[in-house]
């Protein structure tokens, strides 16, 4: 796997789709270059779950990591076998997993292939990537917005917050809240469903964070200590923060939300690194399942 990107993303749906009948997909909206943003549904519950990915760029190697989940819990719902000591069946008998792998389509895109000469926005990135021809660290989507700052949850404190007035590779909330197509998508759909918890995966830090101002339900602390246990991460209560997607669920509907900080080192995390990646994030995911 030298890089997950859109057409690996839509390759893997359809080869799930043909293996697995059973899993459900569907188109949530559209990136700012028009790319499908895919969500992924397993199980037949009344408890709706929601775990998504690669909201930033450069922190890609979540897509694959929520796929490989989803994969891993279908063959074992499939085969009617326990996974890590979980009846798998029964949790899905109980639970719906939605899941949307690749928030952030067109950035992913970026980072992994770079920028061709007939790129539409080519101008305005190389502007805002400073000349360079590097986007490795770009975190943003393709028009310079930080999506993990777009959402209605003090916005505007973060904003005043930020060094960055304009677009560029990170941190730039842009001109409103869900001004981008990406981030007004996953509020409509998450605004749609009646999500018992969120879990948005970014890299890296190993560490999850649980709260927002306050807002968050008296259990949510105690639910973070869990997911801590089963991984080894940290579960840490965060200050100064504002605007990302999980703040924005806990404050709008006051029900659990975690971003979970996948992995350690310095982003992109290296592809090699796949496979401890997953063993650390799978008990969390399945834990998150079953809170």
């Amino acid at each position: 796997m030298l890089g997950y990107g859109y057409q690996t993303l839509a390759q893997e749906l359809n080869r799930l789709g043909k293996i697995y009948p059973f899993l459900q997909t569907a188109c949530i909206g559209q990136s700012a270059m028009g790319r499908d943003i895919h969500a992924l549904r397993i199980g037949h519950g009344t408890k709706e779950i929601h775990f998504n990915a690669a909201m930033h760029a450069n922190e890609w190697i979540t897509a694959p990591l929520l796929m490989q989940f989803v994969e891993d819990l279908a063959c074992a719902y499939a085969r009617g076998t326990a996974w890590q000591g979980r009846n798998v069946r029964r949790i899905l008998s109980e639970y719906a997993l939605w899941a949307v792998p690749m928030v952030n389509p067109d950035g992913v895109e970026l980072v992994l292939h770079g920028l061709p000469e007939e790129h539409p926005h080519r101008e305005a990135l190389l502007a805002w990537n400073k000349g360079s021809l590097s986007f490795i660290n770009w975190k943003a989507n393709i028009r310079g917005v930080d999506l993990n700052d777009q959402f209605p949850a003090h916005w505007e404190e973060e904003k005043l917050r930020r060094e960055h007035v304009g677009p560029g590779e990170r941190d730039y909330g842009g001109e409103a809240p869900l001004s981008e197509p990406e981030a007004a998508a996953l509020a409509g759909f998450t605004e749609c469903h009646d999500f018992e918890l969120v879990v948005a995966l970014h890299t890296q830090g190993r560490e999850i964070y649980w709260n927002y101002r306050d807002y968050e339900p008296a259990e949510a602390e105690a639910l973070a200590e869990r997911l801590a246990l089963a991984s080894n991460y940290e579960a840490v209560k965060l200050t100064g923060s504002d605007a990302g997607y999980k703040d924005w669920f806990i404050q709008h509907f006051r029900r659990p939300g975690f971003t979970v900080e996948v992995g350690l080192g310095v982003n992109p995390l290296p592809v090699e690194t796949f496979a401890l990646l997953y063993e650390e994030v799978v008990p969390i995911l399945l834990t998150a399942l079953e809170l």
